[in-house]
């Protein structure tokens, strides 16, 4: 009898922001794979309905809870109710994340906290309540949502760039202490995607659109589903020896120095 690596049939997967964006391919993915969705907001309740709505038209199993990730006694409270009523998590994706762009010497000390707290802080708060569970039962899998600057700097996201580098050697702790437990702890590294808020920018001729264009080796932006054979994988058997592992999904732009513009 052969057996499917990447079936999820069965699974429970909360991932936190997942109500728009990358997070929410990454979840119909999951969802598709055969996983119970558990999808996390914070904005609104109506938003997150909303969302819920949107999985089950697609005919996939989905549950929504309302919390901010950041605050460990709302994380703790969910999470129990989540097991309870729900089941078991199996897989965690911590997606919920936040950018503010500004010149470090003109940002604010509030602002530069505000996105480590959501973008480093909150996957251990929420992996802390989680895991223990997935340390009972010996099996789980974590997949942080790190960024190609968890690699590279960039001019006014210093603030993000120090929580997802955070987030890269984070992810490698977790693993380190967790692997003993068959636990398997790995990041995704998002590269340039297509989405409602790359659109504006996403136009021939700007000069973003373009320079994202020439600099990756793929001649494209990604498509939001490109993440998603990525999340089945991490989230599957097939990655049961894969561990402190940032799988950078980029269409090649960490692999090359670049070209120079007039270059074909």
């Amino acid at each position: 009898m052969s057996i499917n690596l990447f079936d999820l049939t069965g699974k429970t997967a909360l991932i936190t922001g997942a109500t728009h964006g990358l997070g929410k391919a990454m979840a119909i993915g999951l969802g598709k794979a055969g996983a119970t969705l558990v999808i996390n907001g914070a904005s609104s309740q109506e938003k997150l309905n909303n969302a819920v709505a949107e999985y089950k038209a697609l005919g996939l199993q989905a549950h929504g809870y309302l919390f901010d990730v950041t605050k460990e006694d709302q994380v703790k409270l969910n999470i129990s109710k989540i097991e309870k009523e729900v089941g078991h998590i199996d897989i965690l994706v911590n997606n919920a994340g936040i950018i503010k762009r500004i010149p470090l010497e003109d940002m604010e000390v509030s602002d530069f906290e505000d996105v480590i707290k959501v973008d480093l802080v909150s996957p251990f708060i929420v992996s802390k309540h989680v895991v223990k569970g997935m340390i009972a039962r010996k099996e789980g899998k974590i997949i942080n949502i790190c960024s190609m600057m968890s690699e590279l700097g960039r001019n006014t996201v210093g603030a993000y760039a120090a929580a997802k580098g955070g987030l890269k050697m984070l992810t490698r702790n977790m693993a380190t202490e967790w692997a003993k437990h068959n636990i398997q702890v790995n990041g995704i590294g998002p590269g340039y995607f297509a989405t409602a808020q790359t659109a504006p920018i996403r136009i021939d001729g700007h000069p973003f659109n373009d320079f994202i264009v020439g600099r990756t080796p793929a001649g494209k932006w990604g498509d939001p589903d490109d993440l998603q054979g990525a999340a089945i994988f991490l989230s599957s058997k097939a990655s049961n020896f894969v561990n402190g592992q940032i799988v950078y999904v980029d269409g090649g732009i960490l692999a090359t120095i670049g070209k120079p513009s007039n270059e074909k």
